[in-house]
């Protein structure tokens, strides 16, 4: 026989009603013990706070008492130290007492020997009176010595008032020859300037068709492309042209000038400020200097005295044009010659 739902629904048992009361015993229970915890922390955080304040007086008064033990061990140290100084007070006196004694002692007997020593100091006197009487015989002697020494002296002055008189007529006739010499140098500046205009003039009647080659100053400019190919130190074809005209002036001035001025005919060789790395030239400097040599040895080979030829490199030192257009590299690579003294 099946029962009917309302009779099932009235027979389930309702348990959350009992689950609810023993949460709540459980939480009442749970902060009973929570409550009981603080207190018992707050009573030993007490304990505890009082306990440190203890502690912190007794390191005080300990700190107190090591400090009290400190200043009395310096003061028995201080006591010791003046006992100590004390008893060394007494030693020096006791050791001073027992050596007046002895002097005391002594001067008994010294006023004894005191006869005795008067009798000695009577016997170095006499003895002293003859060394002063050999004394005053030695200051004479001296005395005659310096003497004649002032007399010597007096005999050097003289000597060398005579040397020093000759001495100014020395330095007059060397004065006078310097000036001559001056003279002469201004002469042979002057024969050399001739020369150097002669032949300036030959030079410029030589080369005046040539509107490449002029002259700057005191000096002629030949550009490099009328000797050298670009970026080389061998003379073209048109370069020894050139040189020939100028080998030939070089020797009738030879001919010309006097052996006894000295001059010599500077080749200077110049680049533009572009730099140069070939295999035959790693700088500029190289460049310069080997043109400059090709142009004295061409002038050697031709004749030229090679006593009268100097060849140097300035590289791209010392332009004529400032600046960096194609029209200024043109004129700063240049050979230049100037006749100059030795």
């Amino acid at each position: 026989m099946s029962m009917s739902p309302g009779r099932r629904r009235s027979r389930q048992i309702d348990y959350w009603p009992s689950f609810v009361d023993v949460l709540t015993n459980v939480l009442l229970v749970f902060i009973f013990l929570l409550s009981v915890f603080v207190l018992a922390q707050f009573f030993l955080s007490q304990e505890i706070s009082g306990r440190d304040t203890v502690l912190n007086r007794l390191n005080l008064q300990i700190a107190e008492l090591t400090e009290l033990l400190a200043m009395e061990r310096a003061g028995r140290r201080s006591i010791e130290d003046q006992l100590a100084i004390l008893q060394s007070n007494l030693q020096s006196t006791e050791a001073d007492r027992e050596r007046l004694q002895g002097l005391l002692s002594a001067q008994t007997g010294d006023a004894e020997a005191a006869g005795g020593q008067i009798a000695e100091l009577n016997v170095e006197l006499d003895e002293e009176k003859r060394i002063s009487q050999r004394a005053l015989a030695q200051v004479e002697l001296l005395n005659q010595q310096i003497s004649a020494l002032r007399r010597q002296i007096a005999a050097l002055e003289d000597a060398l008032e005579a040397s020093e008189d000759r001495d100014r007529e020395s330095q007059s006739r060397i004065a006078d020859l310097g000036r001559r010499l001056n003279v002469a140098l201004a002469q042979k500046v002057q024969e050399l300037s001739r020369y150097r205009s002669d032949f300036f003039g030959r030079l410029r009647e030589i080369l005046s068709q040539r509107s490449d080659i002029r002259v700057v100053g005191d000096r002629f400019v030949f550009q490099s492309e009328v000797l050298f190919p670009s970026g080389s130190d061998v003379i073209n074809a048109a370069g020894t042209q050139e040189l020939d005209k100028l080998a030939s002036a070089i020797l009738e001035l030879e001919q010309e000038i006097p052996p006894e001025i000295e001059w010599v005919l500077r080749v200077d060789g110049h680049t533009d400020a572009r730099p140069i790395n070939s295999a035959r030239f790693q700088s500029n400097w190289e460049l310069a200097s080997a043109r400059a040599i090709s142009v004295v040895r061409y002038l050697i080979d031709k004749g030229v005295d090679p006593q009268h030829l100097v060849a140097a490199g300035f590289a791209d030192n010392y332009p004529l044009v400032e600046g960096d257009t194609d029209d200024a590299y043109s004129a700063n690579r240049r050979i230049e010659l100037k006749l100059t003294e030795r």
